[in-house]
């Protein structure tokens, strides 16, 4: 990441900063010795801080790079550590993955997480960002549906409930909206 940051900043007092940032932030290693990802799990970015969007995109470029010009994929789309490739062709699509794993291990020293790869339908809808989404609408992942009612449950101020309704106009969730409206109002 330092290297990235100097490579693509050329104010030293900024490049400074950003680096004091990356290193502040330390955990422990929970993924094995060897495995890409403990070599990152010792040292990271803090997902609070602010910074961590712009160093993550930053740092993800060079994927984006390799997707985009490499594999040449027309339908690639990342946030953050997530992405989605659509393509007509499943065997297509399975096909990519060993190429893309051993492209983030080589190149950027981070794993695809087992649990997390999958390849879908539109019809099946695609999980991405807390989201399913289907063609023509999207709906909330239960689990964020579940997390966030737990939340509200605690903690019913109305900034919370203005963030989660804000969060809810991108989607198919009118039901929802009035279920929560209905409980902040008890």
């Amino acid at each position: 990441m330092k290297s990235i940051v100097k490579h693509s900043i050329y104010d030293t007092d900024a490049v400074w900063l950003l680096e004091q940032v990356i290193d502040s932030f330390h955990t422990e290693d929970r993924m094995g010795a060897g495995s890409p990802s403990s070599r990152l799990g010792r040292a990271g970015l803090p997902l609070g801080n602010l910074t961590s969007q712009l160093l993550a995109n930053a740092y993800m470029n060079e994927f984006d790079q390799f997707m985009k010009r490499e594999l040449r994929i027309r339908y690639y789309v990342r946030y953050a550590d997530d992405f989605v490739v659509v393509h007509e062709s499943r065997r297509y699509v399975t096909g990519l993955i060993p190429k893309i794993a051993k492209f983030l291990e080589v190149r950027l020293a981070l794993s695809l997480h087992p649990g997390k790869v999958s390849v879908t339908t539109f019809a099946s809808g695609v999980d991405f960002l807390g989201w399913v989404h289907f063609p023509h609408h999207r709906t909330l992942r239960t689990s964020t549906k579940r997390r966030m009612l737990k939340v509200l449950a605690r903690r019913q101020t109305d900034a919370t409930l203005a963030s989660y309704l804000g969060l809810l106009s991108h989607g198919n969730t009118r039901k929802l909206i009035r279920k929560i409206v209905a409980l902040h109002a008890k």
